[in-house]
């Protein structure tokens, strides 16, 4: 009998144990219990990545799973490496911590009957996450990216108010039209190559591309998926459906589909551009170039709306499209200490953002649900735990030294010298996105420890939730120790990226 690796089974069932707990939570009434449950999965599959990325690095080597034995051109396939299983383990984190610290919003905010519906949808779209980090297939990744859609809706209607609903209706409507770019091309993809798998398919476009067959529909191919995706992620232009979505939604739901959705997305784009459509036909299809462009766009873009913002979770919101400019002028970058920057900067940004609408949330509900940064004065006084949280966040995505923000910008300066052409262009842009950073969450520091004027109210005290403090706490270690202790991550990026390849 053939010896079966069980380190092989674990995408599998991480996957498989995110949507089985979404199948058996609608038989739990009780909201406290649904998310008893779903901490606990998140918690397993945390452990579950851990030791996958510990086999993985220690073996040097990728595997595939193949699920139910079909074989190519229809079969479906689950990868994981070093870069997988990272961001496998990254989500279970951030989501464990978003969740658990962000609880009391969900209760408070959502009513009792609706609770455990939510955890459905959260189970259903951390499940999803970890599909799109794993497939090896692209029909998969498309059934995912629409669970992943749904989900997302769910949680920001979740609180049920009217301004949630128009959120989620244009958060709908702009994601439906990723989707439909995305289903466009991958229908012409496979009309083409005749192939689901990544490696197949590769092979097929790069034959394509030697005989110069279908240079045409594969260029408007390439362009459908990844304008598809980019639309997906919110890159500038295509961000308008964020501020209004996280404005309205619960600021757990904000955290996570901030720190995390987005960022599956993006993940997924990367390794389209390795494993199937290669960094050579990108670069001669230009498609790479106007994901740069729109990179740098983005950066400077939602900077300048950020700072036009007076409500602070839209500032957050905006500061999202600028960070996720980052991420995209990095992987037009197209060289492999460039992608090592856009994939540590979505580490960056998962375990600082979530942070950031964690500690918003909390001071705005401190605050008596005001959220005129005007009206956050003195907030971070009355909960210093709330407040220290939100100011490392800040100065990480400034790029303070010391948190983890700086070090994916300094490896987006070093990435740029061996870009040449494109060096002066990130230089310049990324210094003026530096300074835009500063300029918006610097004076948002400054007034929520402002002291308030009005007799007594500057010394009242809120209490803190003890999982509130722990997680963000926690948060806090985590941006300070990816910031001091970078380079094992940055290796294990490294190594995903050559396997990759």
């Amino acid at each position: 009998m053939e010896h079966v690796n069980w380190i092989h089974n674990i995408p599998f069932f991480s996957i498989f144990l995110a949507m089985f707990c979404g199948i058996i939570t609608p038989l739990i009434k009780n909201g406290k219990t649904a998310y008893k449950v779903h901490a606990l999965m998140v918690l397993i599959v945390a452990i579950m990545s851990a030791i996958l990325l510990v086999n993985v690095t220690t073996t040097g080597e990728s595997f595939t799973f193949m699920m139910g034995h079909f074989p190519a051109p229809w079969g479906n396939e689950l990868r994981a490496g070093p870069l997988e299983a990272m961001m496998a383990l990254i989500f279970s984190v951030v989501m464990l911590l978003t969740t658990t610290g962000g609880q009391e919003f969900i209760f408070h905010d959502i009513v009792p009957e609706k609770q455990s519906f939510y955890f459905i949808m959260l189970n259903a779209l951390f499940g999803s996450m970890l599909a799109l980090a794993y497939t090896n297939d692209i029909f998969t990744a498309y059934v995912f990216i629409e669970i992943l859609t749904i989900a997302s809706c769910a949680l920001i209607m979740a609180k049920g108010t009217a301004q949630a609903m128009v959120g989620t209706t244009h958060y709908l409507v702009i994601s439906l039209l990723g989707s439909g770019t995305i289903l466009l091309g991958i229908s012409i993809l496979y009309s083409i190559t005749g192939h689901l798998l990544f490696p197949q398919m590769k092979e097929a476009i790069v034959e394509l591309v030697a005989t110069g067959q279908y240079t045409f529909p594969l260029l408007v191919v390439t362009g459908f998926v990844f304008i598809g995706l980019a639309i997906k992620s919110a890159l500038f232009p295509f961000h308008s459906m964020l501020p209004g979505a996280y404005q309205a939604a619960v600021p757990t739901s904000s955290g996570v589909l901030s720190g995390l959705v987005l960022k599956s997305y993006i993940f997924l784009a990367i390794k389209l551009i390795y494993s199937v459509f290669s960094v050579d036909v990108m670069l001669q299809l230009k498609i790479i170039d106007i994901l740069f462009v729109f990179g740098l766009a983005g950066m400077v873009m939602g900077s300048v709306y950020a700072m036009r913002e007076t409500r602070m979770k839209r500032m957050l919101a905006y500061s999202s499209v600028a960070q996720i400019g980052y991420i995209y002028m990095g992987i037009g970058m197209s060289t492999r200490i460039a992608m090592v920057a856009a994939c540590f900067h979505i580490l960056a940004h998962a375990v600082t953002k979530s942070m950031l609408f964690l500690c918003c949330g909390q001071m705005v509900q401190d605050s008596g649900g005001k959220e005129q940064i005007y009206y956050l004065r003195g907030a971070a006084r009355r909960n210093p735990v709330a407040g220290i949280g939100f100011t490392v966040g800040a100065l990480s995505m400034v790029g303070v030294p010391l948190f983890v923000g700086f070090i994916s910008k300094l490896y987006f300066a070093t990435a740029s010298v061996y870009s040449p052409g494109k060096m002066a262009a990130v230089l310049i842009v990324l210094g003026i996105s530096m300074i835009l950073n500063a300029m918006y969450f610097l004076p948002s520091v400054i007034a929520i420890w402002t002291p308030v004027k009005t007799e007594g109210e500057e010394q009242t005290r809120v209490s803190v939730s003890p999982a509130f403090g722990v997680c963000i706490i926690l948060f806090v270690l985590i941006n300070i120790a990816l910031g001091v202790y970078y380079r094992p991550f940055i290796e294990v990026i490294e190594r995903g990226i050559i396997l990759l390849q």
